[in-house]
C-alpha cells in the first residue's frame, strides 16, 4: 500500500451483491460504505444529502442496501441511490449525490481510500 493510503477492507470481505463500512481511521466519526456490484466495488461517505451535514444511513451494522440489495438506502427517511453513480433515485433528495470515494486495490487485494478521506468524514459530521 502506498503512503497516503489507509487500508479498509480485503476485497474478498465484501461479498458480491453486499455492502460494508469501514472507519478510515478508529476515530474517524463516517463510515465509508463499500458496495460489490458485478464484481466492481463502489465507495461513498456514510452520509445522506438530504440533511445539512448528512446523517449516517444504515439502521444497523452495515444495513446499507434496500430489501431487494438493488440500491443504496438512507433507512433514516427512504431515499434511495444508485449503486454505481451514487445519484438520489427516490426520496427527499432527488438531484443530490452521495459523496464518492476513490479506492485503490492492490496486488494482495487489499483495499484503501486517499488518507484525507478520514479529514473529509471529520467535516461532514
Amino acid at each position: 500500500m502506498s503512503a497516503g493510503q489507509l487500508r479498509l477492507c480485503h476485497r474478498d470481505d465484501i461479498p458480491e451483491g453486499a455492502a460494508r463500512g469501514f472507519l478510515p481511521l478508529p476515530d474517524a466519526p463516517r463510515n465509508v460504505i463499500v458496495v460489490n456490484r458485478g464484481g466492481q466495488l463502489h465507495a461513498y461517505m456514510d452520509s445522506c444529502p438530504h440533511y445539512r451535514g448528512g446523517t449516517p444511513m444504515a439502521w444497523r451494522k452495515d444495513a446499507y442496501l434496500d430489501a431487494e440489495g438493488a440500491h443504496i438506502a438512507c433507512h433514516a427517511h427512504g431515499a434511495l441511490f444508485d449503486i454505481e453513480t451514487g445519484a438520489c433515485v427516490s426520496g427527499p433528495c432527488l438531484g443530490r449525490k452521495l459523496t464518492r470515494v476513490p479506492l485503490s486495490e492492490a496486488p494482495d487485494g487489499s483495499i484503501s481510500v486517499p488518507a484525507q478521506v478520514a479529514g473529509r468524514a471529520a467535516r461532514e459530521s
